[in-house]
């Protein structure tokens, strides 16, 4: 083995030890943190504000079901974890900046910590549009659909899995300024090819939003048009800021 090649595998090593501490870190914030809101507030005390939408639209005396044998433990607990997740959001993407930061140049690393700050709002800003709006008015319009016949009451780990699926759609929704910035300050795309594709991201818009959420053309039109308007938040933002390099060459080509 020549003297460059046993260089080169030492730093390929440096690296994976470099990323199994990150990894560690990362890992163990969200299980330090899991710990503690199981400890307390609880699992439970999570759930049931979780399903406070949910509650508030079904009838008096209603309650919400769990059909599985272990699964009033399994949900409640799997609501903690995501929820220490969430709260470890910003210890993680700064472990993943840590990583990548040696191999970035200095405007580059100035761009990454407002980028990660601004990641980590817009998307607690999404979860929190989605709980407090979108989830509102969506169980109510579906309250006011259903047979006087029938009761509703909604199984609890169905509940938790819509949920954590449109709390992630309207979490990567509110990214979209963050891409747009990250697109153009790369060089990958100009600002003006981004103005021209507007109505293609509409459709794409509301394509998305008919996959992602449930059949009703409002919680449709609620993921919609926040995604259209935050296109054009990341637009206006990166017009605004200075150019770089990159970004001329793509403005030439």
């Amino acid at each position: 083995m020549t003297a460059e090649e046993e260089s080169n595998s030492e730093s390929f090593v440096s690296h994976l030890i470099e990323l199994r501490t990150r990894l560690i870190r990362a890992v163990g914030a969200i299980l330090g943190i899991f710990i503690i809101l199981f400890l307390y507030p609880g699992p439970s005390f999570l759930y049931d504000v979780l399903a406070q939408p949910m509650l508030a639209t079904l009838p008096t005396g209603t309650r919400m079901i769990a059909t599985g044998v272990i699964t009033p433990f399994m949900v409640p607990v799997k609501v903690a974890l995501l929820t220490a997740f969430v709260l470890a959001l910003p210890i993680v993407l700064y472990q993943a900046w840590a990583f990548v930061a040696p191999g970035l140049y200095k405007h580059e690393q100035k761009l990454a910590l407002p980028l990660i700050f601004s990641g980590t709002v817009l998307f607690l800003l999404g979860m929190a549009f989605c709980y407090f709006v979108v989830f509102k008015t969506v169980f109510e319009f579906i309250a006011g659909f259903a047979p006087q016949s029938i009761t509703p009451a909604p199984d609890i780990e169905a509940y938790v899995s819509f949920v954590i699926t449109m709390f992630m759609a309207f979490g990567i929704t509110f990214e979209v300024p963050v891409a747009v910035v990250l697109l153009v300050k790369s060089g990958i795309v100009s600002v003006q090819k981004l103005r021209s594709a507007r109505g293609y991201v509409v459709v794409g818009a509301f394509v998305i939003a008919a996959i992602v959420t449930p059949p009703d053309v409002i919680s449709q039109f609620m993921l919609a048009v926040p995604l259209c308007v935050l296109y054009e938040v990341g637009l206006l933002v990166a017009s605004r800021m200075k150019p770089s390099e990159r970004e001329k060459e793509a403005d030439d080509e």
